[in-house]
C-alpha cells in the first residue's frame, strides 16, 4: 500500500543575501517527502539549515529556487497560496526553538493559547477560550494556576510549553517542531515527546521534528535526514539510519552519542567528518527507501568507504 505524500519538497534552496555581490546558501537544492502520519527527524549541527528548510516548508521565508508542495498546493506559488490560505494557515502549525521570543509578552498564557483560534474565527470545542486553554496545558503538563501568567512570570521550560500548548489548540494536521525540548527539564522532554507520540499514534498528526538529540530523534521518528551545509546528505527509516550510516558526516555524528559506560566511553574514538565528499553529485536510492548523497569525482560517483 503506498503511502500518501502530505509535504512534497523538490529542489528546495534558499540564499540569504548578505551584500549584492555575497550571499549564503542555507539550503542547497534539497528533495523530500514527508508522508501523512509520520513523524520525519531532520539532524544536523548548527547552522546546517535545518530550521531554514523549516521556515520555507512554513512560508515564512520565500525560497530562492524549487517548489513546496502541501496536498498538491504548491505553497510558493502566491496565486496557490491566496486560494488556499485558510486552511493552511489552520492546519500547519510551527513550534519555534525560542520560546521567549515566540511569545507576546503583553498577553497572558491564557490568551496566548486562545489567540489562533481567534484569529480564525474558531469555536471553542470546550465551550470557551478560557476552557480551551486550559484543556491545553493540562495536555502539556501545566495547572490552571499558569493560566493568567504572563511569559516573563514563567521558566524557559513552562514559555515553551506554552507555544506547545498554542500549536495544539489548532489541533493540526502537519507540526513543525524545531528543537521544542531543548529548554525543557529531562522528565517534561519525557512528557512531551510521549506527547508528540500519542498525537502521532490516536489523532494522525504529521511532524517534522528537529532536533540535536539523535537518541530522542530515534526513539520518535518514523525516518531520520541528516543535513550538512545545507544539503540533504542522508535519509532513511530511523532504524536503517542508526544501524547502517552510509555518508561520512553521519557516521561522525552517531559517532559523537554519549555512551553511559565511563569505560567505553573513554576508549572511543570519535570519527572527523572532512567534506571532501560534498562535491557536485546527486542524491541516490541506495537501497528501498535508503538514501545518500553520492559525490561525483572524475566523472564517476563516488562511492562511500
Amino acid at each position: 500500500m503506498d503511502k500518501e505524500v502530505l509535504v512534497d519538497v523538490q529542489n528546495l534552496t534558499h540564499q540569504f543575501q548578505l551584500t549584492k555581490r555575497t550571499a549564503i546558501r542555507a539550503v542547497d537544492n534539497i528533495s523530500f517527502q514527508i508522508y501523512k502520519g509520520e513523524i520525519l527527524g531532520l539532524v544536523g549541527e548548527s547552522g546546517s539549515g535545518k530550521s531554514t528548510a523549516a521556515r520555507c516548508l512554513m512560508n515564512i521565508y520565500e525560497p530562492s529556487s524549487g517548489s513546496v508542495r502541501y496536498h498538491g498546493i504548491d505553497i510558493c506559488d502566491k496565486k496557490q497560496f491566496r486560494a488556499n490560505k485558510k486552511m493552511l494557515q489552520t492546519r500547519r502549525q510551527i513550534i519555534f526553538q525560542d520560546s521567549g521570543s515566540s511569545l507576546n509578552q503583553r498577553m497572558k498564557a491564557s490568551e496566548i493559547i486562545a489567540e489562533p483560534m481567534k484569529i480564525s474565527h474558531m469555536t471553542p470545542p470546550r465551550g470557551s477560550y478560557r476552557a480551551e486553554a486550559q484543556f491545553q496545558m493540562k495536555y502539556v503538563g501545566l495547572d490552571q494556576s499558569f493560566l493568567d501568567r504572563y511569559p516573563s512570570e514563567l521558566s524557559g521550560g513552562q514559555r515553551q510549553r506554552i507555544a506547545i500548548a498554542r500549536a495544539l489548540s489548532m489541533e493540526p494536521e502537519f507540526l513543525v517542531a524545531d528543537e521544542p525540548v531543548a529548554a525543557l527539564d529531562v522528565s517534561i522532554q519525557a512528557q512531551v515527546i510521549n506527547l508528540f507520540k500519542h498525537l502521532q499514534k490516536e489523532h494522525g498528526f504529521t511532524f517534522l521534528f528537529i532536533a540535536h538529540d539523535l537518541a530522542m530523534v530515534e526513539y520518535l521518528c518514523d525516518r531520520v535526514g541528516v543535513m550538512y551545509h545545507g544539503k540533504l546528505v542522508e535519509l532513511a527509516p530511523a532504524g536503517e539510519l542508526f544501524s547502517n550510516p552510509l555518508h561520512g558526516y553521519t557516521r561522525s555524528l552517531l559517532s559523537a552519542i554519549p555512551i553511559p559506560d565511563p569505560v567505553r566511553e573513554r576508549q572511543r574514538k570519535l570519527q572527523v567528518y572532512d567534506g571532501a565528499d560534498l562535491g557536485d553529485g546527486r542524491f541516490t536510492e541506495v537501497c528501498p527507501g535508503h538514501f545518500v548523497w553520492r559525490a561525483q569525482k572524475g566523472g564517476d560517483m563516488h562511492e562511500e568507504a
